[in-house]
């Protein structure tokens, strides 16, 4: 029986910081079975970034990325989910 290949997306967030924005964008992932593996954030004069790598194997991006635009709005802030893949590719030098 072969494995199945790991397949992790990007998830980038910016926007004013608040408190609670890392705690809905955890608990939605957790909400989706969906694994945190890396998660970087920092607050420069007020403004909020982060950016989150999530192991979306034998899950659906579609729905992720649905989930995330919802929250993003509920949030006041901007959040992009991307493929692992697209997003290297996109930003190779």
């Amino acid at each position: 029986m072969q494995k199945s290949t790991k397949e992790r997306a990007v998830i980038t967030v910016t926007g004013i910081d608040h408190p609670g924005i890392i705690a809905a964008i955890t608990r939605a992932l957790a909400d989706l079975s969906i694994n945190i593996e890396d998660l970087s954030q920092t607050i420069v004069q007020g403004l909020f970034t982060m950016i989150l790598i999530a192991d979306i194997t034998d899950h659906d991006l579609a729905k992720l990325q649905e989930t995330m635009q919802k929250l993003g709005k509920e949030q006041g802030v901007q959040i992009t989910v991307q493929h692992e893949n697209i997003f290297k590719f996109m930003h190779r030098v």
